[in-house]
């Protein structure tokens, strides 16, 4: 018995080196790359409250070097830093769901393919895959009109995306972007987004679900708004409070995390008032970083949800953790 079981060994020995020097058929080699990723949603809690992010899309297209407000070799350099291409800088763009237990609650809802499509417009196949459907949401808070935070609301054959849903935006940027009188003043570059704004805003207007508020007006039990200077003449965070935990949407505070938190005063072409902007986002920085309040950016990297802390003479972002189960 003994001599047929190194008899067997010999041979499972000499097929095994037999096999190892025959080529691979195509099909064992390799396999079709699939090319697509997991559904852009993430979860977390602030107290009571859970908070989703939906992904509404992220590439090239968006920024240019020259479109940032300070020394240009301070702006290569920090984006050579975080191993980012110059010359074609990548941004994304993600809106926030809050379900109070009580509201449903969108903050901003994506370009819904108004603009730079199809880079963006994700969103409401997120929404969908996050285990929600559009008629469920109960309040749209924007935090301004520029498209990739608006214009997902409409349908591109205009109409409403969120029918059971009212739309809050501050009484500043209504007044400026659904004016025609100061988009016919506007510089040509800038007509396409009073375009849009004015279109995605007129199913919501028609049905009467359209509404401004000013100051820091309250929408649910722990939600209210929080004006922030600068971006454009009505920009708005809103925050969250529950259980003693707090969560700040900041909207369009940052535009390019690896520039502007170490330089917070990089400002950006998109910014109506530069410096109003750069003063509001260093203040911000110094409150958030002190007071450890999470904070969930549209244009941070995905899932866009994390705190500051101050790192040398700037702040660097510490993400959320993700976990498998929330309770």
């Amino acid at each position: 018995m003994m001599r047929l079981s190194k008899q067997l060994k010999a041979v499972f020995t000499v097929l095994a080196l037999s096999m190892a020097a025959l080529p691979l058929s195509p099909a064992m080699a390799t396999s079709d790359l699939l090319k697509t990723q997991a559904p852009g949603f993430f979860r977390t809690r602030v107290g009571d409250f859970e908070v989703t992010t939906l992904y509404d899309g992220g590439g090239a297209g968006g920024y240019t070097l020259e479109m940032f407000k300070g020394n240009p070799k301070d702006v290569v350099s920090l984006l050579q830093a975080s191993f980012a291409d110059p010359k074609q800088i990548v941004g994304s763009v993600s809106g926030f769901l809050v379900n109070t237990g009580e509201k449903l609650i969108l903050i901003d809802a994506g370009a819904g393919g108004h603009w730079l499509g199809p880079v963006l417009g994700k969103l409401a196949g997120n929404l969908a895959a996050s285990g929600y459907r559009p008629d469920q949401v109960d309040l749209i808070l924007i935090t301004h009109l520029h498209a990739d935070h608006a214009a997902g609301i409409t349908s591109l054959d205009g109409k409403r995306v969120f029918p059971n849903a009212d739309v809050w935006v501050s009484k500043a940027d209504a007044d400026f972007w659904l004016s025609e009188e100061i988009a016919k003043k506007a510089p040509k570059e800038a007509q396409e987004f009073f375009d849009i704004a004015r279109k995605i805003a007129a199913p919501y207007i028609a049905a009467g679900k359209w509404h401004t508020f000013e100051g820091t007006q309250k929408f649910a039990t722990g939600v209210k708004a929080r004006p922030i200077n600068g971006h454009t003449p009505g920009h708005t965070g809103y925050e969250f409070v529950s259980k003693d935990q707090t969560l700040l949407v900041w909207g369009d505070v940052v535009h390019l995390a690896p520039v502007q938190l170490p330089k917070p005063e990089i400002g950006i072409a998109y910014d109506i008032d530069g410096p109003a902007a750069v003063k509001a986002r260093l203040a911000l920085f110094k409150q958030l970083a002190a007071d450890k309040t999470l904070i969930a950016g549209a244009h941070m990297p995905f899932p866009g949800i994390g705190r500051l802390r101050v790192d040398g003479k700037g702040y660097a972002w510490v993400p959320v953790n993700y976990l498998g189960t929330l309770y």
